[in-house]
């Protein structure tokens, strides 16, 4: 196992991933924070998975169907030529609700000759805790475990069910399917019920890609990125994902592994940030209310993570069954970090919520909720920017007076003020401007260090870190200021490694990081780029680009050797900060023909 080389299917409820070859390594239903069905991308042996193997004559290739998150492997050998079209079922009814079921549907297409291949179904029930048996009945497979936890699953197939439990070899004549769901069905599948499905289900994203805009530069790298962005969003509260995994190592090898199917208020707002700027207004929507019906008492501190369900507290538990993704152990479920204080998630909520009302003032029902939550927030602001925290990288020990939590407080401040422009709540503004003021000043007065010509991760600290580049993103420094400028060149000189960065390089609980963590890359670029050096920008971000997976899609770290892919995957984090670069590249200079010159 080289790399993170699968693709993402999803319905915005749950999701699954697929390697290149088409095995099903990572999937749990009914929801994406259930316990898994298939899990052997976190251990080989035990995990689990949905295969479909053919003989060495074949030759396999992978590709989505074209702007969907239809994905499709092609297997071919001479004429014998079939795909696998894997998709979750998602479209609208006549009601206007969506029919998004916890079911994989894998549409099995006949393109020429007698293709012939077999089936490992192997699924493993509760995260492969205990044993899990599978059964043959008239209508369709059933696997269930009588563990700690009662659970079961269901596989319809067009095919002999023996062939597909025994593992036998199938001959291919004509199209066919296997619907693997968490519930029983009423109506029984049949090979045309599916190919309807996916029909509908394409026209699905067809409809909802056509609605991002269309750039000149990186197109199809925004349109990739959006609809992954979309797949880690959860209809059912308006919850965004951090990633679609758990435990996925950071380092091969150490104990840097979190469950990500969680959200983070961080995350998700930068998130709908970037999918608010692509015209994405329900994703946006379903966020705010998922804040709001976070808040109910004014005086309420946010968690700087919940359950996708609103869920408060998130116990963290090992797995130590597992192996781990390449031997990395603990496997982790639930994230302790719920607990921790970070300053920095207020600017980052109020950023979202002023965005919302510039965007769509004209029909935001719920103005008078978000004006209440603004007033919230100055409060709990202004008597809580002054004392340290763990700062955005989450460190578990010591708090620190982080640069990058006081900036974000600075936002917090900046953005109500607007707000309340907006509001017309004028007697607001100067009151709220004295605390801006203040926390400018000293952030001003305390972060900046002569010895390093640059601000630095913390007050008093000469250590650099990745997050301090934000600064100018957030409207706190203009792009030029002599001051942004030298902190920029700094990062460069001490963070950057082959094109890569590192978030920071003194010791953290874990001690070094020793991989690259993917946003801060792309942070470190766009700052370059806003700077004024647009062509090492470019060919920065173009490099970058190559270090995808062949799908285009990105994880949470790369190593900086070698360059794989590392961490929780897809990675929310990484696919936003790639859009906001391509955007830049594609809108700040409008002589596109400069950029495209750059390039050649």
């Amino acid at each position: 196992m080289n790399n993170l080389d699968y693709g993402i299917i999803g319905n915005c409820k749950s999701a699954a991933l697929i390697s290149k070859y088409g095995a099903i390594h990572w999937s749990c239903l009914p929801d994406f924070d259930s316990s898994s069905i298939f899990a052997k991308i976190l251990d080989e042996q035990k995990g689990g998975s949905f295969e479909i193997g053919t003989s060495t004559d074949y030759t396999i290739s992978q590709v989505y169907k074209k702007d969907t998150a239809i994905l499709i492997t092609t297997y071919k050998e001479n004429d014998n030529i079939f795909e696998v079209r894997d998709f979750m079922p998602r479209f609208k009814l006549e009601n206007g609700s969506y029919y998004s079921p916890p079911e994989i549907i894998r549409y099995i297409k006949h393109i020429s000759g007698t293709p012939k291949f077999k089936v490992l179904y192997n699924p493993k029930l509760e995260y492969a805790a205990g044993e899990t048996k599978t059964y043959i009945k008239d209508n369709f497979i059933i696997s269930l475990t009588h563990g700690e936890k009662f659970d079961t699953v269901f596989l319809y197939t067009s095919f002999d069910k023996q062939a597909v439990v025994d593992g036998k070899e199938i001959e291919l004549k004509e199209d066919g399917y296997f619907l693997l769901g968490y519930n029983e069905k009423i109506l029984l599948p049949s090979t045309p019920k599916m190919y309807r499905i996916q029909q509908s289900t394409e026209v699905y994203w067809l409809n909802w890609s056509n609605k991002t805009p269309k750039y000149k530069l990186y197109n199809e790298e925004i349109n990739r990125s959006s609809i992954t962005l979309k797949l880690l969003s959860y209809d059912k509260t308006g919850a965004v994902l951090a990633a679609a995994t758990t435990s996925l190592p950071e380092t091969i090898g150490e104990v840097r592994n979190w469950d990500y199917r969680f959200c983070w208020i961080r995350d998700a707002s930068m998130v709908i940030k970037v999918m608010s700027e692509l015209g994405h207004k329900n994703v946006a929507k379903r966020y705010l209310q998922f804040i709001i019906d976070l808040i109910p008492d004014k005086d309420e501190k946010l968690q700087i993570m919940y359950g996708i369900n609103k869920e408060k507290t998130l116990t963290e538990k090992t797995l130590d069954h597992l192996d781990g993704y390449g031997g990395s152990k603990p496997v982790r479920v639930g994230n302790a970090a719920y607990k921790q204080k970070q300053n920095d998630i207020y600017g980052i909520l109020m950023d979202v919520i002023y965005e919302q009302l510039v965007k769509f003032s004209t029909d935001i029902e719920n103005g008078e909720e978000l004006w209440g939550i603004t007033k919230g927030i100055v409060w709990i602001v202004d008597k809580h920017w002054r004392e340290a925290d763990k700062g955005i990288w989450e460190f578990r020990t010591e708090d620190r007076h982080f640069t990058f939590s006081k900036v974000l407080c600075w936002v917090a401040i900046d953005r109500a003020i607007k707000v309340a422009r907006i509001f017309d709540k004028s007697h607001k503004v100067a009151k709220w401007t004295k605390i801006e003021q203040e926390i400018r000043n000293d952030i001003y007065d305390n972060a900046w260090n002569d010895s390093v010509n640059a601000f630095t991760q913390s007050y008093g600290s000469t250590y650099l870190d990745a997050s301090v580049l934000l600064m100018e993103s957030y409207g706190f420094i203009h792009a030029k200021h002599p001051k942004y400028v030298a902190t920029v060149k700094a990062i460069e000189e001490n963070l950057c490694n082959d094109g890569l960065l590192y978030r920071y390089k003194n010791e953290d609980d874990f001690g070094l990081p020793s991989s690259s963590f993917t946003i801060c890359t792309f942070w470190f670029i766009n700052s370059l780029f806003k700077i004024g050096e647009e062509e090492k920008a470019l060919a920065y971000f173009d490099k970058l680009l190559t270090y995808s997976n062949h799908l285009g899609l990105f994880s949470e770290d790369i190593d900086f050797k070698t360059k794989r892919l590392l961490g929780n995957f897809p990675q929310a984090y990484s696919h936003l900060a790639l859009i906001e670069c391509a955007i830049n590249f594609s809108s700040k200079n409008k002589d596109e023909k400069i950029l495209e010159s750059m390039r050649e």
